[in-house]
């Protein structure tokens, strides 16, 4: 790992990012069940700038699943699959497109399987819904998003 990643800096933008991925999940509708639209799971692209992203994501995961899950299995292996897709993405971030498809496979699989076995969905029907939510977001405003942000080079001081 990094020295770099426990400048002061790089710790204030994880925890404010790690509060955003809060605050967009717990207060904004559909982020819970077997039909997610996580606004928040957008910024699980941000590791194509900024591999300090990666920690801050998985506790706002984790964060916002103590806050609003059913089980403690959503916790954990929802919180594993953020972290898990936040590693693939950045591997993968010299192709957004590619790199996008991360968060969307990774959460389809585990949460659906996850809301499979603890509250009895339909696995397959449940693994496309929460792939499809998540590709929603991802694609439509993650991709934008991180495009946005290589323009503007914002923030230039966390590179």
């Amino acid at each position: 790992m990094n020295k770099n990643m426990f400048t002061l800096k790089n710790l204030s933008f994880s925890a404010v990012l790690a509060a955003l991925y809060v605050a967009l999940t717990v207060l904004l509708p559909f982020s819970y069940g077997p039909v997610q639209f996580r606004l928040s799971e957008a910024l699980t692209l941000l590791p194509v700038l900024f591999p300090q992203s990666i920690p801050a994501l998985a506790l706002g995961c984790l964060i916002s699943n103590l806050l609003g899950s059913a089980t403690p299995w959503d916790m954990v292996f929802g919180t594993l699959a953020t972290l898990l897709a936040a590693i693939a993405t950045y591997r993968l971030r010299k192709n957004i497109w590619l790199a996008a498809a991360m968060p969307v496979l990774v959460n389809g699989v585990v949460v659906g399987l996850v809301l499979h076995l603890t509250l009895g969905f339909p696995l397959f029907s449940t693994m496309l819904s929460v792939a499809f939510g998540e590709a929603c977001v991802i694609y439509l405003l993650g991709i934008p998003l991180v495009k946005a942000l290589r323009k503007m080079n914002f923030p230039s001081w966390l590179a």
